[in-house]
């Protein structure tokens, strides 16, 4: 058997095997984000924005406004509703997703300088919270919104 042969008679039988194993047609098309179950109530560390970031564009386009309500999330789609519960305090907002981040391990989200008003963190910088999604928008393609993307409206 020749090299090329015993190539093709390993690989193919592998690669075959490989597509349908699960996950495979999303990776196949371009999907490779892990996704998170985007209602489910998510907890960890919440911290906020810093005054630097002000005006900055954001993942949506749009300037970050530190008086407003919104807030970064590596697993929320764009355009997410959500109330956030500081779990020391029982103090809840509701923001709405419009960035990516934060991207310091542990943190699951950096909502605005107002809103870490409200939820009581701005003292230590950080504090455990629940992040409760309460409207995930739908995609204009009807599919599932992904995490990491922005919604589609067209």
């Amino acid at each position: 058997m020749s090299p090329k042969q015993m190539l093709t008679t390993l690989v193919l039988p592998l690669s075959m095997s490989l597509m349908n194993a699960p996950g495979a047609a999303k990776a196949a098309a371009g999907d490779t984000h892990k996704t998170h179950k985007t209602h489910k109530t998510q907890k960890g560390k919440a911290s906020y924005y810093g005054a630097k970031f002000a005006g900055k564009k954001m993942a949506s386009g749009e300037p970050m406004n530190p008086r407003s309500n919104v807030a970064a999330s590596k697993t929320l789609p764009l355009g997410t509703k959500a109330k956030v519960t500081n779990l020391k305090t029982g103090k809840s907002a509701e923001v709405v997703i419009k960035d990516r981040g934060p991207y310091v391990d542990g943190r699951i989200i950096d909502v605005s300088p107002k809103t870490a008003e409200k939820l009581d963190l701005k003292k230590d910088g950080t504090a455990p919270v629940a992040m409760q999604p309460l409207h995930v928008p739908k995609r204009a393609d009807g599919a599932k919104p992904e995490a990491g993307r922005p919604s589609s409206s067209k």
